[in-house]
């Protein structure tokens, strides 16, 4: 765990911040290299980029602060968002909700639109963890004596880790790295989508994969963290997002996509 990246004018700049414009330096790129699959122009994408990244920030901060509202120490707490605290689903609901509403008024495809974000947002979110677990939040659960893969982290004020998960020597007992396995898990489905594009080229079945596939490997991985309390039978709120929000609206874009015409792109 390594919170803080450099010193700039006396102050600490930390790697989740560092990893968070990496991120979205990778994405907007992504965007701008399949734009072309909704028919946009590069400014429309840097406007769509600038509108993700800020309503994204508030709605994944929002869902964190409500996740944690035990945890309130102030007003400065809950727009910390430099030492971590932002839960993903908060900050997609707010990004996409948005997005649509841009992609009405500009009169863009919104399941073509859908599309050409699915991969970026895999590849964003791929950096985004990576800075979780440079900043030791989203940690996993403690893993069992001698399991291969397992971290610990060493104590630092800005982590959230649990205390109870410390030992005396300053460290925490093993866990599990669910922070790089939902990072290469973004890597790996943010490559999976951009050669899906060539083949699958109606409107809407790229972005269905992507909301599916994402809530499977979400789901999945909720079982191995060590920070998310329990909200409706036995499933996390994310696990509730995914199964109960993602997996169906992902279902529908798939269903509805078969009755669009495929696009005829050089590069879908």
């Amino acid at each position: 765990m390594y919170p803080v990246a450099f010193n700039l004018f006396g102050k600490d700049i930390h790697f989740y911040g560092v990893c968070i414009a990496l991120g979205f330096i990778c994405a907007t790129s992504t965007m701008l290299y399949k734009r072309n699959r909704a028919g946009m122009t590069k400014d429309q994408i840097f406007d769509l980029a600038m509108l993700a990244l800020f309503t994204g920030i508030i709605g994944a901060r929002l869902l964190h602060v409500i996740q944690n509202w035990d945890s309130n120490s102030g007003l400065l707490w809950i727009i910390r968002i430099d030492q971590g605290g932002l839960v993903f689903y908060g900050g997609f609901i707010l990004a996409i909700t948005c997005v649509c509403i841009y992609a009405r008024r500009k009169k863009i495809s919104m399941p073509a639109l859908l599309d050409v974000t699915s991969p970026a947002i895999a590849i964003g979110h791929a950096f985004g963890r990576l800075g979780c677990f440079l900043q030791g939040c989203c940690f996993g659960k403690v893993a069992p004596e001698g399991t291969w893969g397992a971290v610990r982290f060493p104590y630092h004020p800005a982590s959230s880790i649990e205390h109870k998960m410390y030992l005396s020597d300053g460290m925490t007992r093993a866990l599990y790295p669910t922070q790089l396995w939902e990072s290469i898990a973004n890597l790996i489905l943010c490559a999976v989508l951009l050669i899906l594009c060539k083949k699958f080229r109606r409107p809407g079945q790229i972005a269905g994969i992507y909301l599916i596939t994402y809530a499977v490997i979400r789901f999945t991985l909720e079982f191995f963290r060590g920070d998310n309390p329990e909200l409706m039978l036995g499933l996390t709120t994310s696990q509730n997002i995914a199964l109960f929000l993602m997996i169906p609206i992902g279902s529908i874009l798939l269903v509805m996509a078969k009755e669009k015409k495929e696009l005829e792109l050089k590069d879908a």
